[in-house]
């Protein structure tokens, strides 16, 4: 395990679940190591020593099952607390991993230029994140902005080399990226399959292609 929270994030969470998270952080990480035993502990110290030479703050570590859970629960509890701040634009843009923290920046720059909070987690081991863009349906403005700030976000992973999906299917939402993405001749090839399979298009029609 290898997950992230930004501080919008961790101040969600905080909200609920009255942890004790540092709300001035800038981001959370939490680490978990698989193996056993002298394996584990030579692990945890790897990572420990990587978090403090990338500048943590705070360090926590632990092998005790129910305090390591802990740990988790903060990340477990990070969706559900962000969407009691209003209705969410769930995205699952990822990236190359050397790519991620110019992601996260990019995405709190989208934030601040759209007046919007966009609460970031990642499963931060593959690249894969999930910016959540809070909204107020009922604020056409801030509805609006929401929809920009959605593509902006897709437009972003694109340019940094990555997917408008990480773990999730591309449907009416996404569709408009993703010729961006795949280019014209994937595009077409998808197309002739799609014709090849489905000659009548009775298929979840006009889900990708009119």
């Amino acid at each position: 395990m290898l997950e992230f929270m930004d501080q919008a994030s961790i101040n969600a969470v905080e909200d609920v679940l009255h942890m004790g998270l540092d709300r001035d952080a800038a981001a959370l990480l939490v680490a978990r190591s698989d193996s056993q035993h002298l394996a584990a502990e030579r692990e945890m110290k790897i990572m420990r020593d990587a978090y403090v030479a990338s500048g943590a703050t705070e360090t926590l570590v632990t092998d005790d099952p129910d305090e390591g859970e802990a740990f988790v629960a903060a990340r477990r509890a990070a969706i559900p607390a962000v969407e009691r701040r209003g209705a969410l634009l769930l995205e699952d843009v990822g990236v190359p991993l050397p790519r991620l923290p110019e992601l996260v920046q990019g995405i709190e720059t989208i934030a601040a230029d759209r007046a919007l909070t966009i609460a970031l987690i990642a499963h931060a081991g593959d690249g894969n994140t999930h910016p959540l863009i809070v909204f107020d349906p009922a604020d056409a403005d801030m509805a609006q902005r929401a929809e920009l700030a959605f593509g902006e976000v897709m437009d972003l992973a694109i340019k940094l080399d990555g997917t408008i999906t990480g773990e999730h299917g591309v449907g009416r939402l996404k569709k408009a990226w993703l010729p961006d993405q795949l280019g014209p001749e994937v595009m077409e090839l998808s197309l002739r399959i799609k014709q090849a399979l489905d000659p009548l298009g009775i298929l979840n029609p006009g889900a990708i292609f009119p």
